[in-house]
């Protein structure tokens, strides 16, 4: 099977509820990250990984997707004649890098089935890579590139993984570890869905990134998850498994911000702020200036509301 990975899909099709009411309107893909909408940020790291193709997987209300990496003629002409070439490349960048395919998902049935809806965009003997934009990964290498090393050099199905507290693992699927080849890479022998902290094999949690055989389409196509409404990818890759399919795991290096909650979103904003040139030193001294949390939203002595 052919190890070369340019493509990756990403599911994009959920409704944002933890967001709402601004989830409403905008897609949760869409909320920002300083400038950039947090899907922006998946797309850069795919192409840090040498991902051409993106195919997003949305649902009828998610239209801003689709227009934020679409040509945009008006606003680069102004910005060209305003000779404001930073933000000129900025905007038009993955637009030039980038290859994109949309694919709606007609109905809310589990994230396996978001991955099968993407099917006939893929070949026979083919991998490629998922990418959840719930899940932020800031590190020196992109997340992706190191699960497509590891698929190169094993040539086999790779998914992330990251250490979490014993009492947390029943928020994630898990792994039961069939063998550790080095500190960071394991051979997976079944995957468990939010099993309680008694019950689970490891304390090693999936994460937001896959690199996956094609052959994990037939494995969900398989799966009867239409009976409980929701076709799950954890049970496609435990059926790819059952069919003789290796699948790695890879504790990637990186720090990992879960967005998909308004906490782990704000947290992520505030370390995005406190590494960027441009806010670190406003943000800093903000930051410092607090006199903690309730003078910080409103001094009662002072009569002094803080702000920004």
């Amino acid at each position: 099977m052919c190890v070369e990975i340019t493509k990756a899909i990403i599911p994009a099709a959920g409704l944002g509820t933890a967001f709402l009411p601004i989830t409403k309107a905008i897609p949760k893909e869409m909320l920002p990250l300083l400038t950039k909408p947090a899907i922006q940020l998946i797309v850069e790291e795919g192409l840090q990984s040498n991902i051409a193709n993106f195919c997003m997987v949305t649902r009828k209300d998610k239209q801003a997707i689709a227009d934020h990496f679409d040509a945009h003629a008006e606003l680069e002409s102004f910005l060209k004649e305003e000779k404001k070439t930073n933000l000129l490349a900025d905007v038009a960048k993955t637009m030039r890098l980038a290859q994109f395919a949309y694919v709606r998902q007609p109905q809310p049935l589990g994230l396996g089935h978001a991955i099968l809806m993407a099917r006939s965009l893929f070949v026979e003997k083919e991998y490629f890579g998922i990418m959840l934009p719930d899940d932020i990964i800031m590190g020196k290498n992109p997340a992706l590139a190191q699960l497509i090393a590891i698929a190169r050099q094993e040539r086999t199905s790779v998914i992330a993984v990251q250490e979490v507290p014993r009492e947390c693992v029943s928020n994630y699927g898990i792994i039961t570890v069939k063998k550790q080849l080095t500190p960071n890479l394991f051979q997976v022998g079944r995957l468990v869905e939010k099993p309680s902290s008694k019950d689970a094999p490891s304390n090693l949690a999936i994460i937001g990134r896959y690199v996956l055989s094609s052959k994990i389409f037939d494995a969900l196509a398989e799966e009867d998850g239409y009976a409980v409404n929701e076709l799950s990818l954890t049970d496609g890759i435990n059926r790819m498994m059952g069919n003789n399919e290796k699948v790695f795991a890879y504790k990637v290096q990186g720090m990992r911000y879960d967005i998909g909650t308004p906490i782990g979103w704000l947290k992520a904003v505030i370390s995005m702020g406190l590494q960027d040139p441009l806010y670190a030193p406003a943000l800093k001294k903000f930051l410092e200036e607090r006199e903690g949390v309730e003078s910080f939203l409103f001094n009662q002595n002072k009569n002094i509301m803080h702000t920004l």
